[in-house]
């Protein structure tokens, strides 16, 4: 009953997750106490279960590169002559219904998207570059696809990030034919290293960012809502900060400057879109690894941060809304509240020297090592999937990071999941905004991939995941030591039993 309740939302479900993501939840599910041990590529647990997961939270494969390429009405992108970065299925995304999952492909040249449909299990490439970029022309051809999202308008977007020319694509007509595919270039985005890609719950701004060590945070506001070709851009600027915005997040002059607190959106560009800068950061001069846009924000004093990656928008319980970003050399995640359209509040949302984590439960020796992607439930709750590139020892995880009081600061990371396959990182995980129990990671680059060493090989794939039947952990109050004082705090994980299920949550917020 309840199962059919919540799976016939995909009419509402874009409107009532905006009004369930000003929430926070307790977790919902014991954490994870350690990090998964990898196993060798193609083992078992690749093949059927590739996470450690707790108890109830199921994990379906829906297709892998074998898969595909052992199906001629199939099609997905492998570029000839790499081994593990053949096609590097990247930050996925869902259509509105749920029905389709694009796949952006991160490789060097070639980049494009697949699209797999979900009830015909089936997988075709929509969009592609002809390669022109190994001789250095990029008017073809695309590289480092990492970020995809489905705009409100209906189209995809996908942007490049470490190759290629730092430049957003609009796919038009995403559900269409592969014949009859329409793009274009947006070139009202300054060209930067894009990761994360998201709008505002209003739909009048869009958000990104450039992943590099001296990596800005930017927001792209249209002249109007919806006309992703004509606006302005900006660029936050942390007020204290004294540091020097072309220098690493990390160099001997940025170490000490502050980078969090009031904060302001500086204009990069003019309300026609004209650049304010000297540098044209709209430039695609220079072929890959050009990225203007960087060059031109070091002008306006815009605050570096560590590798900023992937990013959600929330709101808080104060009713403003706001953008989490991972910074994955920083090993932290910021929140930055948007106080009106001018002025912004950035804050630690969660770190591995700044959040305990587990709190309440038995401790994990698990490490925030690399903070990447980005996800976000239907009640609000934000999941932090770390970029670690595993080897052949340590899997890398996914955590929830547990802000009950929505205040855009973490009281925990919980343990969520561990990944156990060689060589390969989690990446991509979105939930289904038709089936909120639902979400989607993918595997990317497992040495599987290479088929020279692993014939036969299993590749690139994608999971479903559902948390409907997740095990309620057991309810825990009293007190725990605060590991960087000598005292001890009250811990409060849950107020009842029914509080950790998943379903109730949802069916309390609006569900029905």
């Amino acid at each position: 009953m309840m199962k059919t309740k919540l799976t016939c939302l995909a009419g509402a479900a874009a409107l009532t997750a905006a009004q369930l993501s000003v929430a926070g939840t307790s977790p919902y599910f014991s954490p994870l106490t350690q990090s998964s041990a990898v196993a060798t590529p193609n083992h078992v647990n690749e093949l059927n279960s590739p996470w450690q997961a707790p108890a109830g939270v199921s994990q379906v494969k829906l297709t892998s590169m074998s898969e595909i390429e052992a199906d001629i009405n199939q099609s997905v992108i492998r570029v000839p002559g790499l081994s593990t970065g053949a096609s590097m299925w990247d930050m996925v995304a869902f259509d509105d219904e749920g029905e389709n999952i694009f796949i952006p492909h991160e490789t060097f040249v070639g980049a494009g998207a697949t699209r797999y449909n979900i009830a015909s299990d089936t997988a075709e490439v929509i969009f592609a570059g002809d390669m022109g970029g190994l001789n250095g022309d990029w008017s073809a051809d695309w590289g480092a696809f990492d970020p995809s999202t489905f705009t409100p308008n209906g189209t995809l977007l996908l942007a490049e990030e470490w190759s290629g020319e730092g430049r957003v694509m609009e796919i038009l007509n995403p559900m269409d034919a592969p014949a009859f595919i329409e793009y274009r270039e947006l070139t009202s985005i300054i060209n930067v290293s894009h990761e994360g890609l998201r709008f505002s719950h209003d739909h009048k701004t869009l958000y990104f960012v450039d992943e590099n060590n001296s990596g800005s945070v930017y927001k792209f506001v249209m002249t109007n809502t919806g006309d992703y070709t004509h606006g302005q851009i900006f660029v936050l600027a942390i007020d204290d900060f004294a540091g020097n915005p072309a220098e690493n997040y990390n160099s001997a002059t940025n170490t000490a400057a502050v980078r969090t607190g009031e904060a302001t959106w500086i204009p990069v560009t003019d309300e026609d879109g004209n650049p304010l800068t000297t540098i044209d950061p709209f430039s695609n001069e220079g072929g890959s690894g050009a990225r203007a846009g960087r060059l031109a924000v070091d002008e306006l004093n815009a605050t570096p941060y560590g590798r900023p990656e992937d990013m959600e928008i929330g709101k808080l319980k104060n009713g403003r809304e706001v953008m989490y970003f991972a910074a994955t050399s920083e090993k932290r995640v910021y929140s930055v509240e948007m106080k009106n359209g001018h002025k912004a509040m950035v804050r630690i949302f969660a770190g591995e020297s700044e959040t305990e984590k587990n709190v309440g439960f038995t401790p994990t020796t698990a490490t925030l090592s690399s903070p990447d992607n980005l996800a976000q439930d239907a009640l609000g709750n934000i999941y932090i999937i770390e970029d670690k590139p595993n080897g052949d020892d340590i899997g890398g995880d996914i955590w929830f990071a547990r802000d009950t009081n929505t205040d855009g600061v973490a009281e925990s990371l919980d343990h969520f999941l561990s990944i156990q396959v060689d060589g390969a990182e989690a990446t991509g995980m979105i939930f289904n905004p038709a089936k909120p129990t639902q979400f989607v990671v993918a595997v990317q680059h497992p040495d599987s991939t290479n088929l020279d060493n692993i014939p036969g090989g299993h590749g690139d794939a994608l999971w479903l995941f559902d948390v409907s039947k997740v095990v309620p952990p057991k309810c825990i109050k009293g007190y725990q030591k605060n590991r960087w004082r000598h005292h001890y705090k009250r811990v409060k994980t849950c107020s009842s039993t029914g509080d950790f299920n998943f379903i109730n949550w949802l069916s309390a917020r609006g569900y029905r």
